[in-house]
C-alpha cells in the first residue's frame, strides 16, 4: 500500500529517474557521462535498499567504475591526450529527419511501456510498494526512446547501459532478490560491462580511422568532416 512506501526508496527512485533522464537527453556528452556515473552509484544504493548486497557491489564495480571509465575513455579524457572527442552532440539533420526520429523515439517509448505493463502483473514485488520498480519501467522505456532518437554512438552506448539497468530492476521485481536471482543479474551486469568495453574500443577505432564526424553520422564513410 502507499502508506508502507519507504521514504528512502522513493528518494532513490527519483534520483535514479532524474540522473537517467539527464544522462539520456543532455546534449553535453561529458556531463551525460558524469550523470551516468551518478546513476550507477544510485543504482548500487538501490540494490542495497532491496537487500541485494552482491548486486550493489557488482553495480558499483562494473557500472560506476569500469563502465564509467570506459565512457570517459571514449571521450578522450582517460588514457589519451586529455582533449574531449566531442563536447556536444548536436542535431545537424534536416528538420524532417529530426521529426521522424522524435516520432520513432515516442513510438518505442509507448511500445516498451505497454510491454512492461504486461510484466508488472506477474511481479513478485508490487510496484505500488516499491517505487524502484516504477523507476525501472521509466528508465527502460526512456532508454529505448533515446536509442531511437540519437545518432551519436556514445549516446547509444549510454542508452544501452541504462536500458540494461532498467531491465535488471524489473527482473528483480519479477524474481525477487534471492541468491539465484542475484547471480543471474550479476552475470547480466558483467556481460553489459564487457559489451560496453567492446563498444568503446570500436568507437575509438572508428574515431582514429574516420574522424569525429563518423561517430555522429548514420552513413559513416560517405559523409566527410567539414
Amino acid at each position: 500500500m502507499i502508506a508502507s512506501i519507504d521514504v528512502v526508496e522513493v528518494a532513490l527512485a527519483l534520483c535514479l529517474t532524474g540522473t537517467a533522464l539527464v544522462c539520456l537527453f543532455d546534449r553535453h556528452l561529458l556531463r551525460a557521462c558524469r550523470f551516468f556515473v551518478a546513476f550507477a552509484i544510485a543504482m548500487a544504493l538501490a540494490w542495497w535498499q532491496l537487500g541485494a548486497i552482491w548486486l550493489a557491489s557488482a553495480e558499483l564495480l562494473l557500472g560506476a567504475v569500469l563502465t564509467g571509465l570506459c565512457c570517459f575513455y571514449a571521450l578522450g579524457h582517460v588514457g589519451s591526450s586529455g582533449s574531449s572527442v566531442l563536447a556536444h552532440d548536436h542535431f545537424s539533420e534536416p528538420w524532417t529527419r529530426i521529426a521522424m526520429r522524435v516520432v520513432l523515439a515516442l513510438v518505442w517509448f509507448v511500445m516498451v511501456a505497454v510491454a512492461i505493463g504486461y510484466v508488472l502483473t506477474d511481479m513478485q514485488h508490487s510496484p505500488a510498494e516499491h517505487p524502484l520498480l516504477l523507476a525501472g519501467v521509466v528508465i527502460a522505456a526512456s532508454a529505448m526512446a533515446s536509442f531511437a532518437l540519437h545518432r551519436h554512438l556514445l549516446r547509444r552506448l549510454l542508452a544501452f547501459n541504462l536500458l540494461g539497468s532498467g531491465v535488471f530492476m524489473l527482473l528483480a521485481g519479477v524474481a525477487g532478490t534471492t541468491p539465484t536471482a542475484q547471480v543471474l543479474i550479476s552475470v547480466g551486469l558483467l556481460v553489459a560491462a564487457l559489451g560496453s568495453m567492446l563498444g568503446v574500443l570500436l568507437i575509438r577505432q572508428l574515431l582514429h580511422l574516420q574522424g569525429v564526424n563518423a561517430l555522429d553520422h548514420d552513413s559513416g564513410p560517405k559523409e566527410s568532416a567539414t
